[in-house]
């Protein structure tokens, strides 16, 4: 089997590449990424080996790692941009020189042909928050009144859900992938432990309030299903008592916004990702510094973060071009040169 063979004998003995995906993809599972991660990994690397057969005029299993030259590649990648987005092309990039970097690591292949393709630059998205000053008010104390519109209701829950959203910035997968203990430290202390992007770990503080209203929901969650809440169990959960999925929190937040009446103050396609924005978007106008954000919201670029302090000072510019003041101003510019 390939798996006893030493680095020496690995190297000599060719290999396809179809295979190779799959030995990388056992490996990287190993690290326990999430499902999506997982698969977008999968995706990246099935969607260019398919340009280069293409290319070649072959089936991907006909295709063998010393098929995978720079030049190859070069032109796989300007097939497989021709009908994607730009993020998509720069995260199948890093997925790819991760991959080559790993066949280097085990004696595989002898160098990385991902130096001959060249990493595509991404511009920062601007950020979406929700729109409106008082918003985020808004919305959590609708939650608080009343319960929203559900065959079963559960305001516990879902206060809970959208104010650990908007008071930690968490993505998604990061706030899916929480469990009970991931909640740590004295009480009035309290820290959120979650798991980024690339494996890393930051840990988020949280105040009383939030601190009290997870606490509430965990003992509506005990009540409800009968059964005591372990440390290892997931910490959002849908109605049935199992662990919340991607498509039940986007569903979730979206009936949530409907309940509070704030649907069309939610920038198209952002759902969870706005209370994210959100979050940041109030550190840029509270004046916290970009490293400051940078390590809450989990960034590695200082670009991504600083477009946060960026689109704040567009809108403080924004506010202060409104001013009326400002109005008399230019009406007496404007009859100064009409004299």
């Amino acid at each position: 089997m390939l798996g006893d063979m030493s680095a020496v004998e690995a190297e000599a003995s060719p290999m396809r590449a179809v295979d190779a995906i799959e030995r990388y993809l056992v490996v990287r599972s190993a690290e326990k990424p999430s499902s999506h991660t997982l698969a977008a990994y999968r995706r990246d690397l099935t969607g260019v080996l398919g340009c280069v057969a293409q290319g070649r005029g072959c089936e991907r299993a006909e295709l063998w790692l010393e098929d995978l030259t720079g030049g190859v590649l070069r032109q796989a990648f300007a097939d497989f941009a021709s009908e994607r987005a730009a993020s998509s092309v720069v995260r199948a990039w890093s997925t790819w020189n991760g991959f080559f970097g790993f066949l280097v690591a085990e004696g595989i292949v002898g160098g990385n042909p991902m130096s001959a393709v060249r990493r595509p630059r991404l511009q920062p998205a601007e950020p979406k928050p929700l729109l409106g000053e008082d918003t985020p008010e808004q919305l959590l104390e609708a939650l608080a009144a009343g319960c929203r519109k559900a065959r079963d209701p559960w305001p516990e829950r879902d206060i809970a859900v959208l104010a650990l959203a908007l008071l930690t910035g968490l993505r998604s997968a990061e706030m899916l992938a929480l469990r009970v203990d991931s909640l740590g430290g004295r009480p009035g202390e309290r820290r959120v432990r979650a798991l980024g992007k690339g494996g890393r770990v930051r840990s988020l503080p949280i105040e009383p309030p939030l601190e009290e209203l997870i606490e509430t929901y965990l003992r509506s969650r005990e009540t409800r299903f009968g059964v005591q809440v372990r440390g290892t169990d997931p910490l959002l959960v849908d109605n049935r008592g199992e662990g919340l999925r991607r498509g039940g929190l986007q569903y979730l937040v979206r009936q949530c916004y409907k309940h509070a009446g704030v649907h069309d103050r939610v920038a198209r396609g952002t759902l969870v990702h706005a209370l994210r924005h959100t979050f940041a978007t109030r550190l840029a106008e509270d004046g916290a510094s970009v490293t400051e954000i940078m390590r809450l919201l989990g960034h590695t670029s200082v670009a991504s973060s600083q477009s946060y302090i960026d689109v704040t000072a567009s809108a403080q510019r924004e506010a202060a071009r409104s001013n009326r003041t400002y109005g008399v101003l230019r009406r007496l510019s404007e009859g100064d040169e009409g004299a």
